[in-house]
């Protein structure tokens, strides 16, 4: 008893497949009962493109308010997270660009 060969202990019938199969159903469980939907997201590239776009921007925003109360040093970095947020913006449209399914920014 205890002794284990191949991933499982012997006899218990227990391999690989099964050990998958029990993790597959439990994030449908996972799912089932905390998605609104009762279903696991396709995708979060339309998360990143929210974010990325709302981090733009809340940057541009502070940049020209630093900008004109003199604070030269914090809209400069101001504007590097805003170019970062742009950068973010063109991977993540070309990925959905280049999925090509066809689903629009809030499907």
């Amino acid at each position: 008893m205890g002794k284990t060969h191949g991933g499982g202990r012997l006899g218990s019938g227990t391999g690989p497949r099964n050990v998958h199969q029990d993790r597959r159903s439990a994030r449908d469980r996972f799912w089932s009962v905390f998605s609104p939907t009762s279903e696991p997201p396709r995708s979060a590239l339309n998360l990143r493109i929210a974010l990325a776009a709302f981090g733009l921007v809340v940057c541009v925003l502070f940049a020209a308010l630093a900008v004109a109360a003199g604070l030269t040093v914090l809209a400069i970095g101001l504007a590097g997270l805003a170019l970062i947020a742009v950068v973010d913006l063109v991977v993540v449209i070309r990925r959905r660009a280049r999925r090509g399914d066809g689903h629009s920014l809030f499907e």
